[in-house]
């Protein structure tokens, strides 16, 4: 029975899962054993002998072998265990098999292992496959005795010139593609010519030494590579390192220990190396992807319209700039302005990739003069034809603010003077025809709900109201064009003079009060922004103020994309006179 460290045979248990020792000592009473006890005394070698009283399966089955296992409790003061008692001198002998044979009638135990430890900076996480390319002055059998005093396994491939190593090191497969080479380290006399070269040279013609330095780092890019070079040639050597070599040795001043390290190193600057290069690819990567999904973010077209528009975008992709969500603004050529915000569902960079796509095919929609039930139906199919499966959809919400001049009006229009206007009681005027009045401009808003919260209407003066969402129709992609439920009937709106929309996607909403799965939901947001607004915030302030406190109460930053708009009229300074 093989033994532990701290004396108990292993599998060794009682019924309550306790170790057998320790049962012992409780039941019988046996004090601990002292540390600075014998190693092993009798009651130890009587104790090993009793163990073969226990051959029940729970290891208590005769009380003679619950004395001659306490025997072996009390009598054991060594911590190491049974193992380091065995491999006593006098007590046990090692054999052929690597265990010890103890005193007759004990139980065998193993013994310590054969091989050799090894100690700090020798020790060798596995073999290294050496390719050594050799010339004619390298010296028959150095090599061969550098690797056996290595103390290192080196599985040594040699090579007589760069024309013979090139076959090892871009080996051809079966179809004539190269295959990548297997060998962990290289080690390249600089004597060794380059492949193609031998006999072209004349005396009169000078060759650059570290020619077949260049053409093994082309054969084996991955490989770490040492160059052997004369005493005479260090200078060389540190130019080799300088071209691509990890490391250089000096062929008279080089013995087994220090092959076994510079092959070592080599191929762990290597490695390093490597890492290093992969980490400036990603950060290179990275910054174009920056600045790609930067540049895929739109730049609202609102010259002339005279409204300030304010935007935020948080992807809840980490390291990401872009995620499904999307919005865009811009004013055709009657004057009017047309704003979109859009939410494409799940997370990831395809999702992404369809939001870009369907923000794009909306801004190329409006300008080619379609609006309306018409643009949604459009925006439907481009979404059929670019999601990767039926089950991706997207909710949006579009408006469409068209001028008027003065004492203008058309009818069918609701009329919102205020926040009362759309309270559950309605406002004098609401759904009827209004007298032309004399006054600002009235302006008229079509609102288009596809599945999309619907958005804030602020004031200044009363708190912040939820347009009606009675003719919000279902998000693009989840009924077919042709069905009859797959409508969007707009919502007409009278925005009151120095009016204000709020448009925000659902992961403002979403996200947690507290602890608990308590969401923000809309009632949240109006109370937030209302007390925002009171306490004098306005634009990007009240913009960024409310996603600073919805992070706040998530406890963390936001896990689903958020995109913020927030419209406003912007109002005419007074005159002094």
């Amino acid at each position: 029975m093989p033994a532990t460290g701290d004396g108990r045979g292993l599998g060794a248990e009682s019924r309550s899962g306790a170790p057998a020792a320790a049962g012992v000592r409780q039941c019988l009473g046996a004090p601990c054993p002292d540390p600075a006890a014998p190693a092993v005394g009798e009651d130890a070698l009587n104790g090993m002998n009793g163990m073969n009283g226990l051959n029940s399966i729970h290891g208590l089955d005769t009380l003679e072998g619950l004395g001659r296992l306490g025997g072996l409790a009390a009598g054991l003061g060594d911590l190491k265990g049974i193992a380091d008692a065995a491999r006593m001198p006098h007590r046990a002998a090692a054999t052929a098999e690597g265990t010890v044979e103890s005193a007759p009638g004990t139980v065998a135990v193993p013994g310590p292992r054969a091989t050799r430890r090894a100690f700090g900076g020798d020790r060798v996480v596995g073999g290294l496959k050496l390719l050594a390319i050799e010339n004619d002055g390298t010296g028959a059998g150095l090599l061969e005795e550098l690797v056996a005093a290595s103390g290192t396994p080196i599985e040594l491939h040699r090579a007589h010139g760069l024309a013979e190593a090139a076959a090892q090191l871009a080996p051809i497969g079966k179809r004539g593609r190269q295959l990548p080479s297997d060998f962990s380290c290289v080690l390249l006399d600089l004597g060794a010519q380059p492949a193609g070269s031998e006999g072209a040279a004349s005396p009169a013609e000078e060759r650059d030494p570290l020619d077949g330095l260049r053409e093994v780092l082309r054969l084996a890019p991955g490989a770490a590579v040492v160059v052997l070079t004369d005493a005479a040639d260090t200078q060389l050597g540190a130019d080799a390192v300088a071209t691509g070599a990890q490391d250089f040795l000096v062929r008279d001043a080089t013995d087994g220990p220090l092959l076994a390290r510079a092959l070592r190193y080599a191929v762990e600057r290597k490695r390093a190396d490597e890492s290093q290069r992969r980490l400036v690819e990603a950060e290179l990567r990275g910054q174009e992807n920056a600045r790609l999904q930067r540049h895929l973010l739109p730049t609202p077209l609102l010259d002339g319209a005279e409204l300030s528009f304010t935007r935020r975008y948080r992807p809840g992709r980490r390291r990401a700039l872009l995620g499904g969500d999307f919005y865009d603004a811009v004013r055709t050529d009657d004057g009017t302005v047309h704003v979109v915000i859009g939410d494409v569902c799940g997370h990831g960079p395809d999702e992404a990739a369809l939001g870009v796509a369907l923000r794009i095919a909306w801004r190329t929609l409006v300008f080619a003069g379609l609006t309306g039930q018409a643009l949604l139906t459009t925006l439907q199919h481009v979404l059929e034809h670019e999601r990767r499966n039926e089950e991706i959809f997207a909710t949006l919400c579009m408006l469409v603010i068209s001028p008027s001049g003065p004492s203008g009006h058309r009818p069918g229009h609701q009329a919102v003077t205020g926040a009362k206007a759309l309270s559950t009681r309605p406002a004098p005027g609401v759904g009827q025809q209004l007298l032309p009045s004399e006054g600002p401009a009235t302006e008229y808003a079509q609102v288009y709900l596809a599945g999309h919260p619907a958005p804030l209407l602020l004031s200044d003066s009363e708190p912040p109201t939820v347009l009606p969402t009675e003719q919000a129709g279902p998000a693009l992609g989840l009924l077919p064009c042709d069905d009859t439920e797959a409508a969007w009937p707009p919502f007409h709106l009278e925005l009151p003079p120095g009016w204000s929309l709020l448009l925000y996607t659902d992961g403002l909403i979403e996200g947690r009060v507290g602890a608990g799965s308590r969401r923000l939901g809309q009632d949240g947001l109006i109370a937030l922004i209302g007390d925002h607004q009171s306490h004098g915030l306005t634009r990007g302030r009240l913009v960024d103020g409310a996603l600073a406190e919805v992070e706040e109460l998530n406890g963390g930053a936001l896990t689903d994309d958020v995109a913020v708009l927030l419209l406003e009229r912007n109002q005419p300074h007074p005159l002094m006179g």
